[in-house]
């Protein structure tokens, strides 16, 4: 696709937008945006015309920010865009992709059709299910973090990358495979009706410097309970990193007291988001 000229920040991931712009050599304009006492979302992109390419940054969770994503979206079109990319570092409402109960909404597929409104073009990193963004009508790619991760880590004495299940093992083996480390899957076998013990499952821990790599810390259950079987097991250390950190119920905390150190990604702002994914959604916008 042709180089989109303008890239516009949202107030959530503003350094995102700003490596976006850095990397795709184009012009940065960070919109103005206030909340009146009353929680409304007030947005205005302060340029004369917008008479290019443009790339909306901002994330849809929680559903303030969604409401300013449309907002920005429309204040670009307003100003006379001729393409909008609509750029979701975390999509809220991608694990609603069924009605898996007689009345609920179909969640995932509303945020995709009204991001489509104002949008010719939808990316997404790492989103929760990717088969989403067939519901929306244009161009589309799902970018993965894998390879900034692997970046960020190469040269630090990684010896395992682990995935907390076997669904994760892909992203696993993408961060292993630029590291130059082996990698495996968390295995969870039941001792009792209580006990549950996580191992790799074909890879021995013992003296191993690991690395869990996950999409999203939420409460961060999973890698605290991965993190000390690994230590039990004789890991020589062990390093949490996502690509989305959400890190609720002071999830940061209690995971800091199990790993030598918690990383992520830039697409949620927070004090350990020192992994930025713009080079790749460069990649995928520049079509590479």
């Amino acid at each position: 696709m042709p180089l989109p000229m303008i890239v516009i920040g949202g107030t959530s991931s503003k350094m995102l937008a700003q490596d976006l712009a850095q990397e795709l050599g184009a012009k940065f304009v960070q919109a103005s945006v206030t909340r009146f006492p009353d929680g409304e979302c007030y947005v205005r992109i302060e340029e004369e015309t917008l008479d290019d390419e443009v790339i909306v940054v901002q994330n849809t969770h929680p559903d303030s920010n969604l409401i300013e994503m449309l907002l920005l979206q429309d204040a670009a079109a307003g100003l006379g865009a001729r393409k909008i990319t609509t750029v979701v570092p975390y999509f809220g409402y991608a694990r609603q992709d069924m009605r898996f109960k007689q009345g609920e909404a179909l969640s995932a597929k509303v945020m995709i059709d009204i991001l489509g409104l104002n949008s010719q073009s939808l990316v997404t990193i790492d989103v929760h299910k990717p088969g989403i963004l067939d519901w929306f009508d244009g161009e589309t790619s799902n970018v993965h973090a894998a390879p900034c991760i692997g970046e960020f880590f190469a040269g630090h004495g990684v010896d395992l990358v682990l995935a907390p299940d076997e669904g994760a093992l892909e992203r696993a083996k993408e961060v292993a495979r630029v590291i130059g480390a082996d990698f495996d899957y968390l295995e969870k076998t039941r001792l009792s009706g209580e006990v549950v013990r996580m191992a790799p499952k074909n890879v021995d821990a013992k003296d191993k410097i690991s690395l869990i790599v996950d999409d999203i810390i939420s409460t961060g259950g999973t890698i605290e309970a991965a993190a000390n079987q690994l230590k039990i097991l004789g890991a020589k250390s062990v390093t949490a990193v996502c690509t989305h950190g959400l890190f609720t119920r002071n999830a940061l905390e209690r995971l800091r007291g199990c790993c030598g150190a918690v990383y992520s990604s830039n697409t949620i702002e927070n004090e350990v988001s020192v992994i930025s994914v713009a080079p790749q959604i460069a990649r995928s916008l520049r079509g590479q």
